[in-house]
């Protein structure tokens, strides 16, 4: 099949809910390859969730570790809130006064995208509200927070929304973004933090607030939620989520893609996890895995291949090859499942 689009206008119809030419693969930092999209938050929010760590918004400070592949966490029992119902005394919007915008998106543009054609401008918003919040108070405290002082913590997620809202408006009128991304891990890897019914009263109206802005603009949606979350996503499409990542398999994902069907796009569906024998593997055998995937996930378009080998040691020379049989054989496919 000779492809007509580019790698970019070819991956926005995906996230548009329209029919690709070919399935967009998600090149998770493979040498030479230009990214589908940037993921990347504007400067004004500063780089703490980059390699190096640094100070949030709200004066949360985020470390890093080789242990974690450098990305960046709060800082261990650092917590800034340790009441909630003391918030006001602490939790400050940050001044923004004299900001220059018009060069932001312009400076932010030339280093995130080094070609437009391949790479989709997507940048958040910045109303990750829960992952801010346990950043606040950490997980144990946060979460009986939620429970026990739940009015406390709407009006302060209502405080913060207001700094999302001023993020996110400001974003669509001089960024121009090619998409728009929430990232907010609101569940592990069996279930979510937090029950569907708080999920749902907590955070998905405050959500819709700023995705609202962003749907008016006609800018397609991206969700980031790692883990087993599909208990939450319906509540997501409802407010307008176009693409869904890392959909990852411990969701069910064919059952989720017959339900929605292009309307949400989902970008991940493989892991390969390292066998007992590992770093014995079978190159064929690694490679049909990449092809069952193409099979429950591809049909019908609304599917962007993303995955790897699930270790942090990328470094490691087999990971490497691994990896590299996984990532030549969905290029193969990529291009003549839709023959």
């Amino acid at each position: 099949m000779t492809a007509h689009l580019t790698q970019k206008e070819n991956f926005l119809r995906v996230a548009t809910g329209q029919m690709p030419e070919y399935v967009p693969i998600s090149t998770f930092g493979m040498p030479g390859v230009e990214p589908l999209m940037t993921m990347a938050d504007p400067c004004i929010l500063g780089d703490f969730r980059g390699p190096g760590g640094g100070i949030d918004p709200w004066g949360v400070t985020f470390v890093t570790g080789e242990e974690i592949d450098f990305a960046a966490l709060p800082k261990p029992n650092d917590f800034i809130l340790t009441d909630v119902t003391k918030w006001r005394d602490v939790i400050k919007a940050p001044d923004y006064s004299g900001f220059d915008w018009e060069a932001a998106a312009r400076n932010d543009r030339q280093k995130f995208v080094k070609d437009p054609d391949q790479t989709a401008f997507v940048l958040a918003g910045y109303a990750d509200l829960f992952q801010q919040f346990i950043g606040f108070m950490g997980f144990t405290e946060g979460l009986c927070a939620i429970y026990e002082e739940t009015e406390e913590v709407e009006e302060l997620m209502d405080y913060m929304l207001e700094h999302s809202l001023y993020i996110t408006k400001n974003l669509l009128h001089y960024y121009k973004p090619d998409g728009y991304y929430l990232l907010d891990d609101t569940a592990s890897k069996l279930q979510p933090f937090i029950s569907p019914k708080i999920f749902k009263e907590l955070l998905v109206p405050r959500y819709k607030q700023c995705l609202d802005l962003v749907r008016e603009e006609g800018i397609p949606i991206f969700y980031h939620n790692c883990g087993r979350c599909e208990d939450l996503i319906p509540d997501m499409v409802d407010i307008g989520v176009n693409v869904w990542d890392p959909a990852q398999i411990e969701n069910d994902l064919v059952a989720i893609k017959e339900k929605f069907g292009p309307k949400l796009a989902i970008n991940g569906g493989y892991e390969y996890r390292m066998p007992a024998t590992w770093p014995n593997v079978d190159e064929e055998e690694v490679r049909q895995t990449v092809r069952k995937t193409y099979d429950k996930m591809a049909p019908n378009g609304g599917f962007i291949f993303s995955g790897m080998v699930t270790s942090l040691d990328f470094g490691d020379p087999k990971v490497i090859e691994v990896n590299g049989w996984i990532f030549d054989e969905a290029q193969k496919l990529s291009k003549t499942v839709y023959q």
